[in-house]
């Protein structure tokens, strides 16, 4: 699956627990009818993907859905999902620039040796 927008907040990379459980996240907002906020989060080696992004970049970014089931205390059973992210690309393009090996056009000199009786007048 895939969410593409623009990147509107880019989190910094959190670390958990004794184990170095890392964590960044980031938030898309999509270019549709009605705009989503969607946050995607990167784990551990995949957090250094985001380090080449500033807001306002367009992006697309493949996620995963994750759900987890978590019983608390109490008993009660209740479910968490999660948007995780394994691969973000820059959508915006690079500025055109000019074909290098076309000459401008005043670089040109007319021609000197051009004869009217020569010019061939085509029927169409």
């Amino acid at each position: 699956m895939e969410v593409q927008g623009k990147v509107k907040m880019l989190g910094e990379t959190q670390t958990f627990g004794s184990n170095g459980f890392r964590k960044r996240e980031i938030v898309v907002t999509t270019d549709e009818q009605y705009p989503q906020h969607i946050m995607v989060e990167f784990i551990q080696d995949k957090c250094d993907l985001l380090n080449n992004f500033q807001i306002g970049q367009d992006v697309k970014i493949s996620i995963n859905l994750r759900g987890r089931e978590w019983v608390n205390p109490q008993g009660e059973t209740k479910y968490f999902n999660s948007i995780q992210g394994w691969r973000i690309e820059n959508l915006q393009q690079a500025a055109p620039s000019a074909p290098a090996a076309m000459p401008p056009a005043d670089a040109f000199e007319p021609a000197t040796d051009f004869k009217e009786e020569d010019h061939d007048d085509l029927p169409f």
